[in-house]
């Protein structure tokens, strides 16, 4: 497999999407943050310094979406028609689970602008309860899907955390 990144005398390009089809593009990407009980307790009970944490990680997490292509080298700039963000309770961790879903008509696929929306609403959570708790990690942000375009369609067949190892 050749690295399309590169051109013929191996500097860094673009990759040219013009001759591409636009077909219907999505992609879903996920990442958690664990906490300490008190950080979370925090975030959900809505008594955090800074303001209310959830509903900023979601603002966060689409403008991330929709800045991907100012921070990301390669990544084309796109006129993406839907982004969703979703954050689930997970209090066994204790933590959350946040979910950005990509949508648009075009020739290039929306993975990388669904992973970073992801990275940019988990770092916002971090950010803002960093006070309470400065040990959280964020993990486990991955593609759980994408449909569309020319390499087809991709499902990630396990939930399950999955080790540097896999």
């Amino acid at each position: 497999m050749e690295l399309t990144h590169l051109d013929e005398n191996d500097r860094p390009k673009m990759v040219d999407v013009s001759s591409k089809n636009e077909t219907k593009r999505v992609a879903i990407a996920s990442g958690i943050i664990t906490m300490n009980k008190e950080a979370y307790k925090a975030i959900i009970d809505n008594t955090s310094k800074k303001g209310p944490v959830l509903q900023t990680a979601v603002i966060a997490a689409i403008m991330g979406t929709k800045k991907t292509s100012d921070l990301i080298p390669m990544c084309h700039p796109l006129l993406l028609s839907g982004i969703n963000c979703d954050i689930e309770e997970k209090p066994e961790l204790p933590g959350f689970k946040l979910i950005v879903s990509a949508k648009l008509n075009g020739q290039t696929g929306v993975e990388m602008e669904a992973l970073t929306g992801v990275s940019v609403g988990l770092l916002t959570i971090y950010d803002m309860v960093k006070a309470i708790d400065k040990s959280m990690v964020i993990s486990n942000i991955q593609l759980e899907s994408k449909s569309g375009g020319k390499s087809g369609n991709f499902l990630r067949k396990s939930t399950e955390v999955r080790s540097v190892n896999d």
